[in-house]
């Protein structure tokens, strides 16, 4: 059945970013509020989400001004790009209103059209960084195929290195480790930014729930110093953890794993 939703108009602001105008379906009748949607919601309309990515980038700010204070090789920053820099919440709403999930294809239409806002506070964390003389690094797991969206959307909020040398996708494994090492190898990594913990070491690489709650806490004292992490309630390995790391489970069969999952009383 074909559904032909109202559009209404609002003017949404992200930190530094010029303010742009964005087209927003009314959720039909027949698709349920679900648990994407209040997700989604959430990271677009609640202060307090942006109040978290601005402490975020506030202590990374400290840490960029301490690390000033040694000499060595260049300083880096190596940053994610989705959830991290680059806002895709319009791709999950766009997603769920269709009673859909993560689609290849779909993401791929998306990238390709260079419209993600920034997360808040990012933009202007990035252009300090390398207003004091340290270099960004984006690792991401795009595919090639999006190099050239990607690269648009970066340079449509004049981030700084946002080129090719710079922007480093996925070459077949999504383990960012080799390419973070790649950079390590001529330049001193200050920080990593990421909303996933895969982000900033392999000792988080399709790991199980107990393993991923045991490195947390190995590696307590590097959150806030080394390790920025983004709040993304939407998804990441914490969700894709509850599946096994799975890509055959039905939304029913998710529905169930999730549900097991809760606690309550």
């Amino acid at each position: 059945m074909k559904k032909f939703p109202i559009v209404i108009f609002f003017f949404i602001a992200a930190c530094s970013t010029s303010k742009q105008i964005i087209q927003t379906p009314l959720i039909p009748q027949n698709i349920p509020v679900t648990g994407k949607i209040f997700a989604s919601l959430y990271q677009q309309r609640a202060a307090e989400y942006r109040a978290l990515c601005l402490q975020a980038f506030n202590i990374a700010r400290l840490r960029v001004d301490e690390s000033l204070q040694t000499t060595g090789k260049r300083k880096a920053i190596i940053t994610d790009i989705d959830e991290t820099v680059l806002d895709n919440s319009p791709y999950e709403v766009h997603q769920t209103l269709q009673g859909k999930d993560y689609e290849p294809t779909s993401w791929y239409q998306w990238t390709a059209m260079s419209k993600a806002d920034t997360v808040p506070g990012a933009p202007a964390f990035l252009k300090y960084a390398a207003s004091r003389g340290i270099t960004i690094f984006y690792i991401t797991n795009r595919d090639e195929k999006e190099r050239e969206g990607t690269l648009l959307n970066l340079q449509k909020f004049n981030l700084p290195n946002a080129d090719n040398t710079h922007l480093i996708l996925r070459q077949g494994i999504s383990s960012k480790e080799s390419r973070r090492q790649q950079v390590a190898a001529a330049h001193d990594i200050i920080l990593l930014l990421g909303d996933n913990l895969a982000d900033f070491s392999s000792l988080f690489d399709k790991k199980s729930m107990a393993e991923r709650e045991q490195n947390t806490d190995s590696l307590a004292s590097a959150f806030g110093k080394k390790f920025i992490v983004i709040p993304n309630p939407v998804y990441g390995d914490w969700e894709s953890t509850l599946y096994k790391y799975s890509n055959t489970l039905t939304s029913s069969q998710k529905d169930s794993v999730i549900k097991s999952s809760l606690k309550g009383y």
